[in-house]
């Protein structure tokens, strides 16, 4: 950045060494047009600057000095009233563009330095109040920003960056310094305690700015910046308290070097003015911020916090907001775990993107979360979605696509519910819309919805998304589903022969259809590529509900575990099947199921017709039974129960050697 000398525009003409006055430097004469349109309010007229008359010395305009007064040039600040107004002007819009607390106390700085302070101290509370909060505890005021002029620039007479702020040594601090002449920001407390009826305290009571020179300011500069640090003489210093809507929220300190002109009585009244205006933008940013980290968390506790890894799929998803600004929206997807290592696959998009539609998004996502748990099938679950759509209140309308996977039978089964068709990705590369019946939007109410079942080969992609991927203000959906397939066929053709893409380069590359300034809605996208379970690593029994059929199942699971080479399991696996086959075939009436998969663990699932789940209890010392569930509990690795529309159903799961 190129320096430049400091200009001064005094009331009285300067004199050279001879006595004879002298002009400003000729570049300050007329300001940057673009320095004078931001300092100049819309709608004034700009004058041209009065040519000096002989032997005297050129005055800058008002354009030229509220050019210097915003910051643009590096001209001190004017002490006349229209180029304070012009000043207070063009520091408030400043101030009113920061959005967050952080550019908020920077516009207070950039407007300030050095335009009408050579150096600033901001100290905000600690923590901030929010709203009608009302904070407990002591009041602590906290260094938030310095700035000051660049002492290179001081000494050498220039301004080379007359917005720099104070530097800081390796520890975050600012470097001690001799004295105010030399460091007017240096030494000043990090963090000061408000002490209650104390000088500090009164100052922020009173809420207006103060010369530091002030009996009033003088006892609470050293509270507010350490009794070690200097407190500058004369109008060198003006302390302004930061009120907000409710509070004070903290103090302003403005400071001038000895070699320039002190402040004045009128500065005090533009020092009120940047504390105000600091103060509501620093209220508004707070509450932004909280609004913005509430539709976060609720969106991120809307959302699956995790994945899960059911067994014979690999999942990944990918949640884009509508905007920076409306964070939260209708759109969700799920994966569920269900009986018999299948899985449900759900995505789906309440209509508007708001705390409303994430509210109601919230409560679907539940209740097919239950649903799932329940075993139903999909269009019976996207029924229920429809009645509890209605019960929620008029026009709560809803698109919902349901899968559900199973690894073993490597099948599938899908019910829509008005939701853009899902797509497949088979691993030889072709790309395919699934041909599902669209079905009417969930909340319509009085509507049938059906399922088909399809064929999920191994190494073959699901992927479900909403239609914000493929839906905008410049395309039709059909147009978007089209550029979703072919994107799709694209990425499959760059993998190798047999093999499948990898699922997270996969959705990063599906987002890049959707152009910088094309996503009007929220985007939702879950991607499964089906592994399944070979046929070898499956073995089933359907078993007679009979005293001796424990005894069966034991000799079986023997001689599944010798079959996989997998024997130094036999006598945890072949105690565990006997205690869960036990419990059920002692109240089953139909025939009981028995099932081993061998994945990267044992699972082992038991199947019963009895819907009343097993809990665990600690049995008594005189009690003859009630210890089984509690030998699953400590032998295996993780077990479970779940109950299914024709019973229920027991696994436990013990790791493979």
């Amino acid at each position: 950045m190129e320096t430049g000398r400091v200009t001064e525009y005094p009331t009285t003409p300067r004199h050279s060494a001879a006595g004879a006055p002298t002009a400003p430097p000729a570049d300050h004469a007329v300001p940057h047009a673009r320095a004078r349109a931001e300092a100049t309010p819309e709608g004034s007229p700009v004058r041209e600057p009065a040519r000096p008359g002989p032997g005297a010395a050129a005055k800058p305009s008002p354009a030229a000095e509220s050019a210097d007064l915003a910051g643009n040039d590096s001209g001190e600040y004017a002490r006349r009233g229209g180029d304070r107004l012009r000043f207070v002007g063009a520091a408030t819009r400043r101030i009113a563009r920061g959005l967050d607390l952080d550019e908020t106390v920077l516009g207070l700085c950039r407007a300030s330095v050095p335009a009408f302070s050579d150096a600033i101290l901001v100290y905000l509370r600690d923590p901030l109040p929010v709203g009608d909060e009302r904070p407990t505890g002591p009041v602590r005021l906290r260094l938030r920003r310095t700035d000051r002029l660049p002492d290179h620039a001081e000494h050498s007479g220039t301004a080379a960056a007359p917005h720099a702020a104070a530097p800081l040594d390796p520890g975050g601090r600012l470097p001690l310094a001799a004295g105010f002449a030399e460091h007017p920001t240096a030494g000043a407390a990090e963090l000061a305690e408000v002490r209650t009826g104390g000088a500090l305290a009164e100052v922020l009571r009173g809420v207006r700015p103060l010369f530091g020179d002030s009996p009033a300011a003088r006892a609470a500069l050293p509270e507010l910046l350490g009794q070690e640090r200097d407190v500058p003489g004369g109008h060198r210093a003006i302390l302004a308290p930061l009120r907000g809507r409710r509070r004070v929220i903290g103090a302003a300190v403005f400071l001038r070097r000895p070699e320039r002109d002190a402040f004045e009585t009128d500065d005090l009244l533009v020092a009120a003015q940047l504390a105000t205006h600091t103060a509501l933008g620093v209220d508004k940013a707070v509450l932004y911020g909280r609004e913005a980290y509430i539709a976060d968390e609720l969106q991120r506790t809307m959302l699956p916090e995790r994945l899960p890894q059911p067994t014979g799929v690999q999942l990944a998803s990918r949640y884009l907001p509508a905007a920076e600004s409306a964070r939260v929206g209708g759109d969700w997807y799920d994966a569920i775990p269900l009986p018999g290592s299948r899985v449900a696959l759900v995505v789906g998009d309440v209509m508007g993107h708001s705390t409303t539609s994430a509210a109601i998004m919230g409560q679907l996502r539940t209740t097919a979360q239950t649903l799932a748990q329940l075993d139903l099938p999909p269009q019976e679950v996207l029924h229920h979605l429809d009645e509890q759509a209605q019960r929620l209140g008029e026009d709560r309308m809803a698109t919902c696509i349901y899968a559900v996977y199973d690894p073993v039978a490597h099948r599938m089964i899908i019910a829509n519910a008005g939701h853009p068709p899902p797509l497949m990705l088979h691993r030889d590369g072709h790309a395919e819309v699934l041909r599902i019946p669209p079905g009417a939007p969930i909340g319509v109410g009085g509507v049938d919805f059906r399922a088909v079942e399809l064929d999920a080969p191994a190494g073959a992609t699901l992927l479900l998304y909403t239609d914000g991927l493929v839906e905008s203000r410049h395309r039709d959906v059909w147009t978007g589903i089209e550029a979703l397939r072919e994107k799709l066929a694209e990425t499959g053709r760059l993998t190798m022969p047999e093999s499948s893409a990898p699922l997270e380069p996969l959705c990063e590359t599906v987002l890049d259809i959707v152009g910088p300034g094309d996503r009007d809605d929220d985007i939702a996208l879950l991607a499964a590529r089906f592994d399944g379970i070979a046929p070898s690593d499956v073995a089933y029994w359907s078993l007679e509900p009979r005293p001796e059929t424990a005894g069966q199942a034991r000799r079986l699971a023997r001689r599944a575990l010798v079959g996989w080479g997998i024997e130094e399991l036999t006598e945890s696996v072949e105690l565990l099947v006997s205690e869960v086959v036990t419990n059920a075939v002692r109240y089953a009436e139909r025939p009981v199921t028995l099932r081993l998969l061998r994945t990267d663990t044992l699972r082992c699932e038991v199947g019963d017709d009895v819907p009343q789940l097993p809990r665990l209890r600690q049995a008594r010392a005189t009690d003859e039974g009630g210890r089984g569930l509690y030998l699953v509990n400590r032998i295996a690795k993780r077990w479970g129960a779940t109950r299914l529309s024709t019973g229920k159903l027991v696994w436990f799961e013990v790791p493979l050697p």
